[in-house]
């Protein structure tokens, strides 16, 4: 299990709160407000690459250990076996910690797996007809169009000229607007119809309660 400790780090300059296995790390400034956050492993500098002529070192618990050369805030990291990282290089002098990178990164890992299954990913799917569709494909698009909306999938629905079939878009435009009246119960337009080389093209979203 690991143990988390917080504190809050006061200087007449800034004030910031930090964990210590910090996702974010928050640097408040007297007259603005500056949010710095090193979520990812990619983004992180570590013990040798860290080179900064001073940097603000906070330790393993959360205490404040003042400002000093990154050599010498190294070496105190080396002294308890753990690691240096630059948790907010954008802060002047930049802040350090003292952690155990390979908890760290496991729990970084972790939190970035979670994220990954709650975001929900929207495909966009497309429904291709041409103006002499006969009822039933018609019929059957619309069901397929609405088995992708139920899904939570966006729909883009493309009427395609070809031949002399371009001499009919005006009249054949209201097929797209027939279209999502059939729908609409769940669906609404995102995007209107609009032309776009031989097609004219409709994106249909899921209708939300």
């Amino acid at each position: 299990m690991v143990h988390k400790h917080s504190s809050v780090v006061r200087h007449k300059d800034f004030a910031c709160s930090v964990d210590s296995l910090p996702i974010h790390f928050f640097v408040r400034l007297s007259h603005n407000v500056l949010t710095m956050e090193v979520s990812t492993i990619s983004e992180l500098m570590i013990n040798e690459q860290i080179r900064d002529r001073e940097v603000r070192l906070i330790g393993s618990h959360g205490e404040q250990l003042g400002i000093m050369s990154a050599r010498d805030a190294l070496q105190k990291a080396k002294e308890e076996e753990l690691d240096l990282v630059k948790v907010s290089p954008n802060a002047k002098p930049p802040v350090c910690k003292i952690i155990d990178y390979g908890k760290y990164r496991y729990e970084l890992a972790r939190k970035e797996k979670e994220n990954k299954k709650k975001q929900k990913v929207v495909e966009i799917k497309e429904i291709r007809m041409s103006p002499n569709i006969d009822s039933n494909d018609l019929t059957t698009k619309m069901n397929a169009a609405r088995k992708f909306l139920e899904k939570g999938n966006k729909v883009k629905v493309t009427l395609r000229f070809r031949g002399r079939e371009m001499a009919h878009v005006n009249t054949s435009s209201h097929m797209l607007t027939d279209f999502a009246e059939g729908l609409q119960d769940i669906a609404v337009m995102e995007k209107n119809p609009k032309m776009e080389g031989r097609s004219i093209s409709m994106v249909l979203s899921q209708k939300k309660n």
